[in-house]
């Protein structure tokens, strides 16, 4: 099981509370996860990531055992800690502003 933690718009969007728990097969990755994330929430489709290309929105961060993954390769291992639901992945809404 991993854990996830949305930012709130996007719990909004996909009516969830709280943190949400997917089920990974094989060796967790960002990508695996992600994908396991829009297929059970449909509505955050290109929410996060780029419908054709499948990058990373540029105000999206992914952050993991207080380590940014977001420039990461989408099939990197995720931490043991995450694979083992000790510590939770978290999308994290950027702040821009002047």
């Amino acid at each position: 099981m991993i854990r996830v933690i949305l930012p709130q718009h996007l719990r909004t969007l996909a009516q969830v509370h709280g943190e949400v728990q997917l089920e990974v097969e094989g060796q967790p990755t960002l990508r695996l996860v992600l994908d396991a994330l829009e297929a059970r929430y449909p509505m955050l489709c290109g929410t996060i990531r780029d419908h054709d290309t499948q990058h990373r929105r540029a105000f999206l961060r992914f952050f993991a055992c207080e380590e940014d993954l977001s420039h990461e390769s989408p099939d990197a291992p995720l931490p043991q800690a995450v694979v083992t639901a000790t510590e939770p992945l978290l999308i994290v809404g950027a702040i821009a502003g002047g």
